[in-house]
């Protein structure tokens, strides 16, 4: 049986899962706003202040769950080690964006999160202590595609709407890009925890709606900013 074969049952779930869990576009007031242009940037510098905190929250929790699956569930370790690498690389970029927002240093250290943005990284991290890996693998590769779907959309308006350089939109441009590895990652994990029967569709189905209720309530919240 070749690998393309051995792979499919994985790939068409991780397709029908992504569909069925597709946000409502209306959860996401904030999107719309920054593609025309009438988001202001004291918004865009709460998102940026935000993502910081959610960047380096996920990153530890992608690296939990890697060390939780390393002996039982090593493909998932290999997706969630790849995922903790990104959020380092994302982090790296974010700066230029929070600069170019007006953002400084000491308006970092002083800033205080809003809960509404922070439930989601919250509920990732929930995910690291509780959920089974294999699970979190399907829960999350399903809400990604949201994301960056919206992180394509704020590069394009950055740069068209406000006049945002590359370097200051690079942070967007991390997760707009497609990640073939990062899929092929997923879809072997996935693959690996359906012949072992260790995945449980339910639960991942579950994690992920919560997923994209949070991160609903993470633009919801922004969006409602003065």
């Amino acid at each position: 049986m070749t690998e393309d074969a051995m792979t499919h049952p994985a790939r068409d779930l991780l397709t029908t899962t992504t569909a069925r869990l597709a946000p409502d576009p209306r959860s996401n007031p904030l999107v719309p706003r920054i593609a025309d242009g009438t988001a202001p940037r004291s918004v865009l510098a709460a998102l940026a202040l935000e993502q910081s905190r959610v960047i380096s929250a996920d990153r530890r929790a992608f690296e939990h769950l890697a060390d939780r699956s390393a002996a039982t569930d090593p493909q998932a370790a290999a997706f969630f080690t790849t995922l903790a690498q990104g959020e380092v690389l994302a982090g790296e970029r974010l700066t230029a964006f929070a600069r170019a927002c007006g953002v400084d240093e000491e308006r970092e250290a002083s800033y205080e999160p809003l809960p509404g943005c922070q439930a989601y990284p919250a509920y990732v991290a929930w995910l690291a202590l509780g959920a089974s890996p294999p699970d979190a693998v399907l829960a999350l590769t399903a809400n990604f595609s949201a994301w960056g779907g919206y992180c394509a959309t704020i590069a394009a308006a950055l740069r068209e709407r406000y006049g945002f350089t590359d370097e200051a939109c690079a942070f967007f441009d991390f997760f707009a890009q497609p990640s073939p590895d990062l899929d092929r990652l997923a879809t072997e994990a996935v693959q690996a925890a359906l012949d072992a029967e260790r995945l449980d569709e339910n639960a991942a189905h579950q994690y992920g709606r919560l997923l994209q209720r949070y991160e609903a309530m993470f633009w919801s919240t922004l969006s409602a900013l003065p």
